[in-house]
């Protein structure tokens, strides 16, 4: 009887070691965006009898041929979701919701989470992914097929139901990546905008992937060095040189080519960026007014003030000849999923003064070029050599 009794606790220790290391991950974080965002949720429908509210995704990828199997059970959740981004209920605000997750290393697996928070009580006519979702060496070009997802949705159109607010653990398994990977690209993961994104290694130095520039990340607006104000304005007329403002100290850049611009993106403005050259030790300007971006469908974005000069009325800076300035017009915010958009600079009113020149311009930029032209507005002092 003792011997049965001890082979019987020994039975049970065993078990709880079996369980304990199933659940004690050895995880390491490889990549996780800093910002990243998608349009605003679906609207939702209320039930008037049980309250509940409804969501109906959009279709992602037209994926009506694709099994739907109702419901899924077991979902995992994360309550400390504030640990990994502490900024959280910050970026939740406003038209665009953070579109969140993290690739890392776990029991011998590479694993992407997609962290999902539940819009209302059920979410039908949901996607996460397939075989054609996988992760891409970019030097190699050899490809790491995703294994399996949880909850068990893989290749399956499927609905959610748990409380509003609840964050979703959406997890993908892959192979687990070599030591010597450096670059990748992870697609078929539509929600989460993996299409082919790029994650680029950090340092050779470290263990974290460093996320190459998403398009669909708002930008942080980089300083602006405000012009000093020599004269106001006073009693303005744009036939009278003599009236108006008077501005030194600029923005100074490195010269760059003509019709160069740059832009930043925020969910409370879009900030697009003039180089202007100057020819002379002093010379006149003006921007803003009817200026606007328009985007592929007409929608126009009017442009809301210049930064730290007048906004339609004629003004001068002084510097020197040779000197490359920026002035940064502040329009509506933009939708983050732009690819190209139109600035469109209306011919000005004429005016009294010499070589009085105010043409108007069109110019059709992609938001690609202009993110990437941010580095050409850095703040540069001039240098004068005697």
């Amino acid at each position: 009887m003792k011997r049965i009794l001890i082979l019987s606790l020994m039975a049970i220790a065993c078990l709880t070691m079996q369980a304990q290391t199933k659940t004690v991950k050895n995880i390491k974080v490889l990549a996780k965006p800093t910002s990243m965002y998608m349009s605003g949720y679906p609207k939702a429908t209320i039930d008037p009898k049980t309250k509940k509210k409804t969501v109906v995704w959009h279709d992602t990828e037209n994926n009506s041929w694709h099994e739907n199997i109702g419901f899924v059970k077991d979902l995992p959740t994360i309550d400390n979701i504030e640990s990994i981004w502490p900024k959280i209920a910050e970026m939740s605000e406003g038209s665009y919701i953070p579109s969140l997750w993290q690739l890392t290393e776990e029991d011998n697996e590479t694993v992407l989470h997609c962290y999902f928070r539940m819009p209302a009580d059920i979410v039908e006519n949901f996607w996460l992914c397939s075989d054609e979702c996988v992760i891409l060496d970019r030097a190699t070009g050899t490809i790491y097929q995703s294994r399996r997802c949880v909850p068990d949705c893989y290749g399956k159109v499927f609905s959610l139901k748990a409380k509003e607010g609840t964050t979703i653990d959406f997890q993908i398994f892959f192979p687990k990546l070599p030591d010597t990977v450096e670059s990748i690209a992870i697609y078929g993961v539509p929600n989460w905008f993996m299409r082919g994104m790029g994650i680029s290694f950090a340092s050779k130095s470290d263990d974290l992937f460093g996320l190459e520039r998403n398009p669909y990340d708002y930008d942080e607006m980089m300083p602006i060095h405000k012009a000093h104000l020599v004269s106001e304005a006073k009693d303005y007329d744009k036939d009278n040189y003599k009236t108006w403002a008077v501005y030194n100290d600029a923005h100074l850049i490195k010269p760059v080519k003509e019709d160069t611009y740059a832009i930043w993106r925020t969910p409370e403005a879009t900030y697009l960026a003039e180089a202007c050259e100057m020819n002379w030790m002093r010379e006149y300007f003006g921007r803003g007014g009817n200026n606007i971006l328009v985007d592929q469908r007409g929608h126009q974005y009017k442009c809301k003030e210049v930064l730290g000069y007048p906004s339609s009325d004629l003004f001068w800076v002084e510097g020197w000849t040779g000197d490359y300035f920026a002035i940064v017009m502040v329009f509506e915010p933009i939708p983050v999923h732009l690819e190209t958009i139109t600035y469109i600079e209306p011919e000005g009113e004429p005016f009294a003064m010499w070589g009085a020149n105010w043409e108007g311009k069109v110019l059709n930029f992609s938001i690609k070029e202009l993110r990437d032209n941010q580095k050409l507005f850095k703040y540069h002092p001039r240098e004068v050599v005697k």
